[in-house]
């Protein structure tokens, strides 16, 4: 499969009271056409700025201080706002987190998603475009769409409106699909559903997704490979089969500990002590190693470097290095769902 996406050594900082803030601090990463890239790690960890920056959705205060953005061989790092307007939608495109501040609440459903069809081609008569919008709605499995067009959001329950929400980003038949943690706010049993929506329409379509989820428990069901982000930086990536089954990254072992799955009966559930720095003002060396019961002398003093594992893991972790001593995971290692 080609390169769809390359983003290579980014870096995002925001303009803040504080100083400097390294959101995104030096990521590289690919993704091939029709690949579900999971990136995952705790709140505040820079996985939603990094999607942003790839789509250019970011605020005044932010700035991309070096790196390149290369979608479908083209660099898009320099482009200007009127450039990237033509490109969202249909090249890449986003659902968002909350599908009720993603919806007008005073704005029928199908007009809203006429409205995506619309923008992106607008010669398409009123009957194409209404033929269209049904045709979006059974692809995200909202069930009687013609009835259903003229319903508000209000109408519809959590699940049912991040369907809409998906509709509306599908509207262009982008070739690259952002999800930001699309099932935060739904229960479980719904979870589920939109995760395999999402594998679905991926089949489908063929369309490459990046999905965002602070729960590596989530992204299990559909992810080809996932990313491990901290304080800014991917510490590591690999296959799912490699992140769930032979973790490198401490932190990764601490993610996969902290599964609600993994908690033995009459036990309480692992925490990763302490908590993420500051992207204002991050540590020198990794910035992991407070957090880290296994870190280095060194880990305090220098940032580690990505070590190759296979052609396809690899991990920032000095644990890693050949000088330093063999670590085994904790004990018990770790539940598989």
């Amino acid at each position: 499969m080609a390169e769809l996406l390359e983003v290579n050594h980014l870096s995002v900082s925001f303009d803040t009271a504080q100083g400097e803030a390294r959101a995104v601090r030096d990521v590289s990463f690919s993704l091939k056409a029709g690949e579900v890239l999971a990136i995952v790690g705790e709140s505040g960890c820079g996985k939603s700025v990094l999607c942003k920056s790839i789509l250019k959705l970011l605020p005044g205060t932010a700035r991309i201080k070096g790196g390149s953005i290369i979608v479908d061989g083209r660099d898009i790092t320099a482009c200007g706002e009127r450039e990237m307007r033509r490109l969202r939608g249909r090249l890449f495109s986003m659902i968002f987190q909350d599908p009720m501040t993603a919806l007008h609440p005073a704005v029928p459903i199908g007009k809203q998603i006429a409205e995506a069809v619309f923008a992106h081609e607008p010669r398409l008569s009123r009957a194409a475009v209404k033929q269209r919008v049904v045709e979006l709605m059974e692809l995200v499995g909202i069930e009687r769409p013609e009835e259903r067009c003229g319903m508000y959001p209000f109408h519809f329950s959590g699940g049912m409106r991040q369907r809409a929400v998906m509709a509306i980003a599908l509207a262009a038949r982008p070739k690259i699909l952002f999800a930001d943690e699309p099932t935060t706010a739904l229960d479980v049993t719904v979870q589920a559903q939109i995760l395999d929506l999402l594998r679905e329409i991926q089949k489908k379509l063929g369309t490459a997704t990046v999905l965002v989820s602070h729960d590596l428990g989530v992204v299990a069901r559909v992810a080809d490979r996932v990313a491990v982000m901290y304080a800014g930086k991917i510490v590591e990536i690999g296959t799912a089969e490699e992140i769930y089954y032979d973790p490198r990254h401490p932190y990764t072992w601490g993610l996969l500990r902290a599964l609600p799955a993994c908690a033995k009966e009459g036990e309480p559930l692992y925490t990763i002590p302490g908590m993420p720095p500051s992207p204002a003002d991050l540590p020198a060396g990794d910035a992991f190693a407070c957090r880290n019961e296994y870190a280095l002398a060194i880990d305090y003093e220098e940032e580690p470097p990505m070590f190759r594992i296979t052609d396809t893991h690899y991990a920032a972790t000095w644990l890693l290095d050949e000088r330093a001593p063999k670590i085994t995971p904790p004990a018990g290692g770790f539940c598989h769902e």
